[in-house]
């Protein structure tokens, strides 16, 4: 860890700068960031031409994101479907970054593919076009044609970028190392498990051959549906960081116009458009995570087709039920259905007080069964869950966030092709449907398989276990160990109380003794007098105004701490 810091010192002032400059200086000041960064280095929060102080705390953060980097940026817009973790707010300006980068040299991507494929450029592909077609913080993208004439784009991954992210990655572990206790004041309780979870995100996106394995999931998964296509990936052509795809053309799903001049029926595109992905999500358990218009195409004959499979969602069985539960448990109006389905979606469902938890939840399906159909929006709703995950600390599934957003996404969509779309029409029928397969002989079979082979496996094992114990007992080395959680703050609060007692009874101990001296009959010349009062009254008292003094510096500290 100590290499590390020293190989990321530069880049770690830089990032403290960063935060000061923008109005965070409590993150450098009261995290071990301090000790990096000279005091001559630091800068004025008012300092630089942008108005700092006339935008909020969330517009800060996503300006020092912004102005950090693509990993950052990376990072901040997977924390943006994390409303179990981050606010509302904060949520709202990390969905406003983007991560587009101009595209790098076209002889750079070239000499990218010959290295990775072993072979000149030429020999794989008849025509290669240099301008690109898009660029990201990971590569960038060439439209192409194969020697055997099909038309294709190539993903090219950037010069070097692995070893950025990687430096990057470390840099991030490390300002958690050293900024953890700020962060779980900040409500952040597990700002490690977020690292790991997302390292192991980038990891999978900086490797093209994964994206490549879930198209060809989801081309086997829809090769009979007519309705919808899936680009073909290249496999034998394609590498971890080069991926060539099958060009498919068409507009998007949202010009109106060119649907129209196709005769297509916008209504009818947008309904099969969202037949489609709550198919994904209710029968299939995985689901394109990012239908943005610019990744949903519309094909002549009125073809549905879904680019950028980089990032994927997916639902086990019993998270498939529980999320839908949710939903049904809306429809009908039944807060405690929606508790208990929350409570099977969680990861870790330990909710302190279930009444108020049933309590919001009731509240929320007041607020939207009192609107019209008309009225009710999937943001909206979206929000509300959102709001309630995060006030009572819930760890769901991550892909329960995707849905969300990619249905708010759908339903923006659909309403521009479609006046009186309304989601809500479209997930019902999917609800009766899950309801049924939960409960059918097949599904209710295989669960009580899994619950006799669960409970097979310990009956096996209780008798090999109880006997273990038995010896441990009767030759005394059984043992129990009891964890306590949290005592080292009520040790250090004790410890603070009773050292401040100590001056306080002190101070009153002066207060009193200068009261008494003035009550003795001193001799002449043996004491000395100042304004008519003794000395030693005078020395009694400035012991304790300094004592009282060192108790209301204590006592300030505090309340800024609290603050």
């Amino acid at each position: 860890m100590f290499k590390n810091t020293i190989s990321n010192l530069g880049r770690i002032r830089q990032v403290a700068e960063v935060l000061i400059r923008y109005g965070f200086e409590d993150v450098v000041t009261n995290t071990a960031l301090r000790r990096l960064v000279p005091k001559s280095r630091r800068k004025s929060w008012q300092e630089g031409e942008y108005p700092v102080f006339e935008t909020t705390r969330w517009q800060r953060i996503r300006m020092v994101i912004e102005e950090l980097g693509p990993t950052f940026i990376k990072l901040a817009q997977a924390l943006s479907n994390r409303a179990d973790l981050l606010p509302q707010p904060l949520i709202d300006e990390f969905e406003k970054l983007q991560s587009n980068v101009p595209p790098f040299l076209v002889a750079q991507a070239r000499r990218i593919i010959e290295q990775e494929l072993g072979q000149p450029l030429e020999e794989v592909f008849l025509e290669f076009e240099e301008e690109t077609l898009g660029s990201a913080s990971i590569g960038q993208v060439h439209r192409a044609r194969l020697m055997t004439g099909e038309e294709v784009v190539v993903k090219v991954q950037r010069p070097d970028v692995q070893e950025k992210v990687r430096t990057d990655l470390s840099l991030l572990r490390e300002l958690v190392s050293l900024t953890a206790p700020f962060l779980r004041k900040q409500g952040l309780a597990n700002p490690q498990d977020i690292v790991d979870a997302f390292e192991r995100s980038m990891t999978k996106e900086l490797d093209y051959t994964s994206e490549a394995r879930s198209m060809e999931q989801f081309r086997k998964l829809y090769e009979s549906y007519d309705t919808f296509y899936i680009p073909k990936p290249y496999r034998e052509i394609s590498t971890s960081k080069i991926l060539v795809i099958e060009y498919v053309s068409g507009c998007k799903i949202t010009d109106k116009a060119q649907l129209l001049g196709w005769e297509l029926s916008p209504e009818k595109v947008a309904e099969t458009g969202m037949d489609i992905y709550l198919t994904q999500i209710f029968e299939f358990g995985a689901f394109h995570a990012d239908p943005h218009p610019g990744n949903v195409l519309v094909q002549p004959d009125g073809t549905i087709v879904l680019i950028d499979f980089g990032m994927v969602g997916r639902l086990t069985k019993q998270q498939k039920y529980a999320f839908a539960g949710v939903f049904i448990g809306m429809a009908r109006q039944d807060a405690r259905s929606m508790a208990l389905n929350f409570r099977r979606l969680a990861l870790t469902s330990e909710i302190p007080d279930m009444r108020a938890f049933e309590s919001d939840l009731a509240q929320l399906i007041d607020d939207f069964a009192s609107l019209d159909v008309k009225e009710m929006s999937m943001s909206d709703l979206a929000d509300a869950l959102q709001g309630i995950i995060y006030r009572y600390k819930l760890q769901v599934p991550g892909a329960v966030f995707l849905i969300l957003r990619a249905l708010v996404i759908l339903e923006g969509i659909g309403k521009v092709l479609h006046p009186s779309f309304n989601t809500f029409d479209f997930v019902r029928p999917y609800g009766a449907r899950i309801i049924a397969e939960q409960y059918s002989p097949e599904n209710i079979l295989s669960e009580a398989q899994y619950t006799g082979a669960q409970l097979l496996a310990l009956l096996q094992t209780l008798p090999t276990d109880l006997r273990q114990i038995m010896r441990k007992i009767s030759r005394g080395d059984l043992r129990v160990r009891v964890e306590l959680s949290g005592y080292q703050l009520l040790l250090r609060k004790a410890d603070q109380l009773v050292s401040r007692s100590i001056l306080a009874a002190i101070s009153v101990a002066m207060i009193l003794f200068a009261g008494l001296s003035l009550l003795g009959h001193y001799p002449a010349g043996q004491m000395g007098y100042f304004r008519g009062l003794p000395l030693v009254t005078w020395y009694s008292l400035g012991i304790a105004a300094f004592l009282l003094l060192i108790l209301f510096i204590l006592g300030t500290k505090d309340d800024r701490r609290r603050e």
